[in-house]
This record gives C-alpha cells, structure tokens and sequence, in this order.
C-alpha cells in the first residue's frame, strides 16, 4: 500500500473516532469520568493498604469509596454555602462592580458606563450565562450516573483477570496486554494520585493565605482553587486569578491595607494575586515535577493541545480529563512500529516508555522465557 493510501486511511480513522467521540459524549465523557475517578478511589485503597497491616484490602477500598465521597458530598456543601453568602451580599458586590465599571470607563476617557446589570442581561450576556448554566447543569445531571458506574466497576473488577486469560489464551498475547493495562493504569493513578495532593496541598497553603489576608470567603474560594488545578495549565492560571477578582469587588478591605480607597482596593487585589501566585507558581513548578516523576511524559504544547481539543468533544470533562487521556493514548500508540511516531511527538523526552524501560515486546520475550525456563 502506498503512502498516500496509507495517509488518507490515516485521515479518515482519525475522522470517524473524532465524530463518534462528539455523537457519543453523553455515554462515553460519563463513563471516563466514571473510570478516572474509580482509579482515585483504588490510589487512596492501596496507600491505606500500605500503610496498615491490619487491614484487608477490602477493608481498605471501603474506607477509601466512604473518604472521596465523604470530600465530595463536603465539596458540594462549601460550594452552596459559598454561594448563598456571595448573594447574601449581592448588592453590597454589585454596587462595587458597577463602581469599578465607572473608573474603567473612566481611564478609557469614555463616557456612558453601563451597569453590571445591563451587562448581564444583554444578548451576549444572557449567552455566556446560558451556556455555563448548561455545561453545569449537563454535569451535575451526570453525577448519579458516574456513581453507579463506578459501582459496577467494583463488581466486574474480581473477574478482569479470568477474562483476559479466556480471550487472551497464549502467554505472549495475554502478557503483552497485561504490561501495557498495568503501564496504562499505573501512570494515570500515579498521575491522578499525584494532582490529587498538589491540589489538596496549594489549596491549604492558598486558604490559610486568604484567611491572613482577610479575603471574604475564603474557604469557597479555595474549594474552586482545589478543582480548577485538575485542569492542566490553564486551570492553575485561572485559579490564581479568581481570588484577585473577588478580592477587587470585596465590600469592604482589611484594615492593614494601604492607601484610600479606591486606590486600597487595587493594592490589594494585586497583593492577593501575588500570594496565590507564588503558592501555584513555586509548587506547580518545583514540588510537582518531582511528585509526577514519569507518569506524566507529556510535552507542554502536547498538554495545551489536548485541553483545546478534549474540552471541544467533551466539554467541561473532557477538559479535566484531557491529560491522563493523551497519556493513555501516547502509551497505546507507543505498542506499534506503525504509530511509535505518535507517541514520540505526543512525550516530552521522546521516549514515550519511559527512561530504563524496556519496549513491550522486548520485555514479553524476556518474560517467556523466563517462564520456558522455570
């Protein structure tokens, strides 16, 4: 077959899985979600299975399903509380918004400065609301649909590996197969494992900083950080800008900031910006790294790339989702001579197995012979 034969085939595979991933993101972004959040929960069941000597390992996924959905159903009531006290002082925010609409206007040397309720309720306004308000609310609908999922995947875990070895009954085939679902698994545990305590870490170093600095709120400010740095890069850009933006239309400033206002109010958003910065910035850059070793492998553009194009299938999901699927992708495409290619473009370093590792099929020979010999 031809290059060009083969291009085109290229083109047209990558067209038709692209549609059926969009025509079936309400079944299928659910049940990744679904998947992703099984593979936390097994994380947290074999650290508690480590560190005690006590417990069974059923006994340890117990207690871990009971902690993230105990973090969960905790997630979802700072959330609403947040929430009511933000419209608790609606009209103290909105007269703020509205006054720091007028000094945009202002510097701009324009006049006629709208109010933010015009703003909201235009045509393009009532859009953007529109379209969040879907997103959330297509999510939220998904929520008890995930939890039955990973309900059923705790039940056809025990008979994964009798199943593999009925349709996989030759050695090679079902030992190749297990190195890359064990490969696959372990660096998107290790990966979800990992952003789980970086973002639990900056989450409590930012809360505390918002409290020093009398941020209002502060505790659903920080619960938003804590899921925003799910996101790969922008998700940690945008959570080092929200607490800024409610602290600039905070009713009232503490008492230790400089200046009168509205000057006080500018010097201490930005003082804020730069405190949660300094806590993404420092440990997205030097604690992270060394946390993540290899599992990730993904390079920076790669990562900016797969945000764009999951979070246009897959919407709000396909966007937390977006790296441990390239990473699932770079390990899968690194299996065949025909789409090794892939897999080095998609790593960092080139080498999508991972330094020291042997090729799969290098390490199933090693392997049968291992077993012919014993």
């Amino acid at each position: 077959m031809s290059r060009t034969a083969t291009a085109g085939i290229w083109v047209i595979a990558t067209g038709v899985l692209i549609a059926l991933l969009y025509l079936g993101r309400n079944i299928l972004a659910p049940f990744a979600l679904a998947v992703f959040l099984f593979l936390i929960i097994e994380g947290f069941a074999t650290m508690i299975d480590n560190w005690s000597r006590i417990l069974k390992i059923g006994h340890a996924r117990f207690i871990a399903i009971l902690l993230v959905l105990g973090g969960f159903i905790g997630f979802l009531g700072l959330m609403a509380n947040g929430i009511r006290e933000f419209g608790r002082d609606a009209g103290e925010y909105e007269s703020k918004i509205n006054g720091l609409i007028r000094d945009a206007y202002g510097l701009a040397h324009m006049t006629d400065a709208p109010t933010l309720q015009e703003l909201v309720f235009n045509e393009s306004g009532q859009r953007f609301f529109a379209t969040i308000a879907n997103a959330t609310g297509d999510l939220s609908g998904d929520i008890m649909l995930i939890l039955i999922y990973v309900a059923f995947l705790f039940l056809a875990q025990s008979g994964w590996t009798q199943k593999l070895d009925n349709i996989f009954p030759e050695f090679e085939s079902r030992n190749q197969v297990r190195e890359i679902g064990d490969e696959a698994r372990r660096s998107i545990e290790t990966y979800l494992w990992t952003q789980t305590v970086i973002s639990a870490l900056i989450t409590a170093l930012t809360y505390a900083s918002l409290l020093a600095l009398g941020v209002q709120n502060a505790l659903f400010l920080s619960a938003l950080i804590f899921v925003l740095n799910y996101i790969p890069t922008v998700g940690s850009i945008v959570a080092a800008l929200v607490p800024p933006l409610f602290a600039l239309v905070q009713p009232s400033m503490p008492g230790w900031v400089p200046g009168d206002p509205p000057q006080d109010t500018y010097i201490y958003a930005g003082i804020v910006f730069l405190v949660v910065s300094f806590w993404q910035f420092s440990i997205g850059n030097f604690i992270q790294p060394r946390m993540m070793g290899e599992s990730l492998n993904l390079s920076s553009l790669v990562v900016l790339l797969a945000l764009a194009i999951w979070g246009v299938i897959w919407g709000i999901p396909g966007m937390f989702l977006s790296a441990p699927l390239t990473v699932l992708m770079m390990i899968l495409f690194a299996q065949s001579d025909a789409t090794r290619w892939l897999a080095i473009l998609l790593s960092a370093d080139g080498n999508p197995q991972g330094k020291g590792t042997a090729a799969p099929m290098e390490r199933v020979a090693v392997g049968a012979a291992q077993d012919g010999g014993g």
